[in-house]
């Protein structure tokens, strides 16, 4: 038998009593902190309620070792086993790869929820649940920063809140890591330097968690710039990028926690990417249709009778170009950005046909 046990978020203090009277019948008991936290004296709480007379070993585990399972698996056809997490187990696909091959191993199981930090940091910002987009994880790489990045334009693109959590690692009591906000929020303007789609600058607006669920909890609220100076405290600690506010959002973020600005619409500061590509590509087009016509014109008055070009076809191509650079702008204006980029790139496809047979460059300023 194996429980997948989840202890909640503020250690023995959101602990069920259910969790309790199960994890007192196991044989063998694994706690894991990879997922989060979980102190050296919560660890001693725990196993005073659930083993008064000391006679159980409660195993301390790596991520390692839960990953690998083997020992677990092997276990649990033969005893009753408990693998103890923060929160609520299945926020890790850890636990749900080692549950998929207990079923294949036909071991029974069972799964004891617990709160999630995550859900309870949703809640209490007081945004709408359903209104988040895809959460993401940021790592003291800057490497990550840039698919973070990516996440937060993709949620934003529809309006959508995105949930960030920072890096959590320990080895043991006195060697654990928690990303500092404010180390992430600078990777993530600096990767802003570098794409240019206007998603994060100085003035966007953010909620910081920190510690979520336990009697230290602080929820502020304010633009980047604001929590420069900001002592977060210990981890572990999550960024919300609100995307569009509902005026009862709004009230809450005012309402519930400290805030050093008003709430504001991060999208009102977005720009689609494509419609930064067609800003960027559409005057380029515009300039070299303008200059290859200008060449056709010019070859056909310095022409002689005897040496006049036939430019009839390409008058024809270049008038198909403009005729996409029209549409470009229509389509932009439909927000039908794909399109709009698309209109484009065919334009500019007749374009750069007649430069290569022409042998001139209308590209080159």
């Amino acid at each position: 038998m194996l429980y997948f046990v989840g202890i909640g978020i503020d250690g023995c203090n959101s602990i069920s009593l259910n969790a309790i009277e199960i994890m007192k019948g196991c044989q063998i008991i694994y706690i894991e902190r990879f997922t989060s936290y979980i102190s050296k004296k919560e660890i001693e709480k725990l196993a005073q309620l659930i083993d008064p007379e000391k006679e159980k070993k409660i195993n301390l585990v790596q991520r390692w070792f839960i990953e690998d399972g083997k020992e677990i698996l092997s276990k649990s056809k033969n005893a009753i086993v408990a693998i103890v997490t923060y929160g609520d187990p299945f926020m890790a696909t850890t636990m749900n790869e080692l549950l998929i091959r207990a079923k294949r191993n036909l071991i029974e199981t069972r799964i004891v929820h617990s709160s999630s930090g995550l859900f309870s940091f949703m809640g209490e910002s007081g945004l709408h649940n359903y209104k988040f987009g895809r959460t993401t994880t940021i790592m003291s790489d800057p490497q990550s920063a840039i698919s973070v990045y990516n996440i937060i334009y993709e949620n934003l693109k529809v309006g959508n809140h995105t949930l960030i959590l920072t890096e959590y690692n320990n080895k043991d009591d006195k060697d654990f890591f928690f990303l500092n906000p404010q180390l992430a929020l600078e990777m993530l303007v600096e990767v802003e330097k570098d794409l240019k789609y206007g998603i994060i600058s100085e003035e966007t607006f953010i909620i910081v968690g920190s510690r979520i669920g336990t009697d230290s909890q602080k929820i502020q609220s304010g633009k980047i710039h604001s929590f420069e100076n900001i002592d977060f405290g210990e981890g572990p600690h999550s960024i919300i990028i609100p995307g569009q506010l509902h005026f009862t959002e709004i009230d809450s973020i005012t309402s519930l926690y400290q805030n050093f600005d008003n709430p504001s619409d991060n999208t009102k500061l977005f720009q689609h990417l494509a419609v930064s590509m067609v800003n960027r590509y559409l005057p380029k087009a515009k300039e070299a249709l303008k200059k290859m016509k200008s060449f056709l014109d010019k070859e056909n008055s310095i022409s002689t009778k005897n040496n006049k070009p036939d430019n009839k076809g390409m008058y024809n191509v270049l008038e198909n170009a403009e005729y996409y650079l029209l549409d470009s702008e229509r389509f932009l204006n439909q927000n039908k950005y794909e399109l709009a980029v698309l209109s484009i790139g065919y334009a500019e496809g007749l374009i750069d046909s007649l430069r290569f047979q022409k042998n001139i460059n209308p590209w080159l300023s």
